[in-house]
């Protein structure tokens, strides 16, 4: 019996070999080596194009209306709710009127059925189904045609990307783990710094392919530079590796415990990130005072930062924390765009932990995207830290196309501050008060 399996045994074992030995090679080959010398075959923008095709002729479009309406000042609304419900002259109704409760009765409607803070913490609605479960779990059940071609998807996906995904995620992670920490054996210099800079790059650029990441960088030439701030909006945790594909960063953050406290210890052996216990993280002015001391060395890597201070699904850029704008560096806006018809880049923390988010991304079609990066931007003479976040705010937004938002994201998970609800009451009181100033001029 022994002799009659043996030859079957070595027949799997060869073949194992084989199949292992072309895995990899080819890994080696389209995968690692291309992302050491930062060049691409495209393959990935190949198969971008052909999703594309795809969507076009098997997507069903949802006709969506939306009836837009042009913005109005309060002063203007409440004069045009008194014209509607009373003949009198408008310009001598200086007090309180009954029917100015309407106003403030219907905006609180309106903010209820489309509240425009919280839309933004869920995904983006797709108007065409893109062979994705997670769009419409109908969809697929429209006609056999489509069935199938979602079966084929589903097995593509899962059966062959999801796999080699995997593979490249841990690849890509086990490099960066065990170079840095052979770097962070030598001494401080230029070779050190070369070093890390290189084994960054690569590590980084092979955990972009693990998403089948295809990333437009536009405008190379306002890249940040050493001893500034990089600032992007923030749509997931992997804005950091679209980025720092493309640049190094000395990235901040909290220090964590298990495999991500793993991978800090060992970058920061060799890149001076810039990590805090989570005992001094609400700590403002230590938190500002390293952040100043990293910028001074124009030998350090620019810092990466998300002001936002937690993740917006890619439809509008939300209120900046004023602290990175406040230490007088100089500041390298970058926007950041997805395209959701290829997958949704958005982490809804709230509703997804990071293993099952990841497996989500690497579920996807693909991760498609664009980066801007914007001109270098200072705070002028006169401008507080706040009003030079709104400025370089307002910048991202438009060149990304996004909605520039004056709400803070923290209410995410927060409630309304008072101060928001008292700024309603000013505006209504200066306009009771202003018109009882005109009426006493005349």
């Amino acid at each position: 019996m022994e002799l009659f399996f043996n030859p079957f045994d070595n027949l799997l074992c060869i073949l194992l070999g084989i199949s292992f030995t072309v895995w990899f090679t080819l890994l080696l080959v389209f995968i690692i080596v291309p992302a050491i010398f930062g060049v691409s075959f495209g393959i990935r923008r190949l198969y971008m194009k052909t999703l594309l095709k795809i969507f076009e002729v098997r997507a069903r479009c949802l006709s969506i209306s939306i009836i837009a309406r042009e913005p109005t000042s309060l002063e203007e609304e409440i004069k045009e709710i008194r014209r509607s419900g009373s003949n009198k002259d408008l310009d001598s109704a200086s007090e309180f009127e009954m029917s100015d409760i309407f106003y403030f009765a219907r905006r609180g409607v309106e903010s209820i059925m489309d509240d425009e803070v919280t839309k933004r913490f869920s995904a983006e609605e797709l108007e065409s189904w893109n062979l994705l479960t997670r769009s419409n779990n109908n969809f697929h059940y429209i006609s056999l045609r489509l069935t199938v071609l979602w079966w084929l998807g589903l097995l593509i996906r899962y059966g062959i990307l999801l796999p080699l995904r995997v593979t490249l995620a841990f690849t890509g992670v086990s490099l960066l783990v065990f170079l840095t920490s052979l770097i962070g054996l030598l001494q401080n210099g230029r070779m050190k710094n070369v070093l890390s800079e290189k084994v960054h790059l690569m590590c980084y650029r092979i955990c972009v392919r693990a998403l089948t990441a295809i990333i437009t960088y536009h405008d190379s030439e306002n890249k940040p530079k050493n001893g500034g701030i990089c600032v992007a909006n923030h749509t997931s945790p992997i804005d950091v590796i679209i980025l720092a594909s493309d640049g190094c960063y000395a990235m901040v953050g909290q220090i964590h415990g298990g495999l991500m406290g793993v991978i800090q210890r060992s970058m920061v052996k060799a890149c001076p990130h810039i990590w805090f216990e989570r005992s001094e993280v609400k700590d403002r002015h230590l938190v500002a005072k390293r952040l100043s001391n990293h910028v001074q060395d124009k030998s350090k890597l620019p810092i990466l930062i998300f002001p936002e201070g937690t993740c917006i699904n890619n439809t509008s850029v939300m209120m900046f924390k004023k602290g990175s704008f406040d230490i007088g560096a100089t500041v390298y806006p970058v926007a950041i765009k997805y395209d959701p018809r290829f997958g949704d880049a958005f982490w809804n923390s709230s509703k997804f932990g990071m293993v099952s988010y990841l497996l989500r991304m690497m579920s996807s079609w693909a991760i498609v995207c664009s980066v801007w990066y914007l001109p270098p931007m200072s705070r002028e003479e006169g401008e507080d830290a706040v009003q030079f976040a709104n400025r370089v705010k307002s910048a991202i937004a438009r060149k990304g196309g996004l909605v520039d938002l004056l709400w803070d994201g923290g209410l995410k998970r927060d409630k309304v501050k008072d101060t928001f609800k008292e700024e309603q009451q000013k505006l209504y009181s200066k306009m009771l008060v202003g018109t009882q100033e005109d009426r006493s001029r005349s």
